[in-house]
């Protein structure tokens, strides 16, 4: 009962909305541009339950990893016999550049999703920074030399006033070799010091050696949470799905460089098991969570595998170019390419889940 509570549920909602969330992104500009749709599904394979209204049918499949929304024209009804009526209507028929309108809708949906989320949970949990305060210095660095010492706070650099330690991080790298002089809390006192920045080898997330300028000193790791109002919630709302969407495309790259070890990559089981663990802990903290899922859901639609949405918007640009669209032969048989690759990445992320659950 525990783990159906905790995980069963916790996943499906946390799925079901990012899949919900990317068609309607399809749905809401194909509708726009008065292209019909035959149907609007959660999951694929067999209808489990659904009803048509108007000239839409919604279902819900069988199979729960995904989503699809049907448009007329598209796909294997290209072909196919269209009423006079409504060839205006077809997919097929628009231009291309709404074409790819449409099709980019589901990844900015996701984005979009993320963006709402990050915002929301700013504006009512507030927005929580590690606080200036250091926890360490190391032997013989510049900040040892310096004078800094352990449980110093850091309150002004160069007559820039500090709040947070990445202020801190991102004014140090930026001015190696230069004189900072920094103002410290110590205890009831203030202390003026000079640190002069050197350039250091460190390791990055990816583990990969960097050089970069440091002063040698750790934070303390403690954290505070500063109150936002609508705007300034919303602005960090889209800072952060900004610095999510630049580590995931990132964390792609360096997996194609073999940086990112393929076993690190992850299923729905590692999502299910993220989830339940989150939902465990604190509800809450299903939302940040969901918000990281959309924008990963999103980019890694955009890959131009030809049974992604970024396949098919490279299918346009080609028809853009060409000024004629490519052969339902060679897009058939680069969608089975595409349909094999995913389904060979699908086979890798499902045996690491299950070597992570036996290990």
């Amino acid at each position: 009962m525990e783990i159906f509570i905790y995980y069963v549920i916790p996943f499906i909602l946390v799925l079901g909305i990012l899949i919900f969330f990317h068609e309607l992104g399809h749905f809401m500009v194909a509708k726009y541009f008065n292209v019909k749709v035959l149907k609007f599904s959660l999951g694929f394979g067999s209808k489990l339950i659904g009803k048509k209204i108007g000239e839409t049918e919604y279902l819900i499949s069988s199979v729960p990893l995904g989503g699809y929304v049907k448009l007329l024209g598209e796909g294997a009804d290209e072909e196919q016999e269209i009423a006079p009526e409504d060839q205006s209507r077809s997919f097929n028929n628009q231009p291309v550049l709404k074409r790819m309108a449409i099709v980019s809708a589901g990844p900015f949906f996701n984005l979009l999703l993320a963006l709402i989320i990050f915002s929301l949970f700013y504006l009512i949990a507030g927005y929580q920074v590690m606080t200036p305060e250091v926890g360490q210095v190391r032997d013989n660095s510049p900040a040892s030399r310096a004078g800094i010492k352990k449980d110093d706070i850091i309150i002004a650099i160069s007559g820039k006033p500090i709040d947070s330690w990445e202020q801190i991080r991102s004014i140090v790298q930026k001015n190696p070799g230069r004189p900072l002089d920094i103002v410290v809390k110590r205890g009831k006192k203030t202390v003026a010091l000079t640190v002069v920045p050197e350039v250091s080898t460190a390791k990055n997330i990816f583990g990969e050696e960097v050089r970069t300028a440091l002063i040698g000193i750790v934070a303390a790791g403690r954290f505070k949470t500063i109150d936002l109002g609508p705007g300034s919630a919303i602005v960090q709302g889209l800072k952060k799905t900004w610095d999510v969407t630049k580590l995931t495309c990132l964390t792609i790259v360096k997996l194609f460089e073999r940086v990112v070890p393929i076993k690190t990559l992850g299923g729905p089981i590692l999502i299910g098991q993220m989830t339940g663990q989150l939902a465990k802990e604190n509800l809450a903290y299903l939302f940040p969570f969901m918000a990281v899922i959309s924008v990963n859901l999103g980019i890694l639609n955009l890959l131009p595998v030809p049974i992604l949405d970024g396949g098919l918007i490279i299918f346009l640009l080609i028809e853009l170019v060409l000024g004629r669209p490519i052969s339902i032969k060679k897009r058939d048989l680069a969608q089975k390419v595409g349909l094999i690759l995913l389904i060979m990445l699908m086979m890798v992320v499902m045996y690491n889940d299950i070597t992570r659950i036996f290990k």
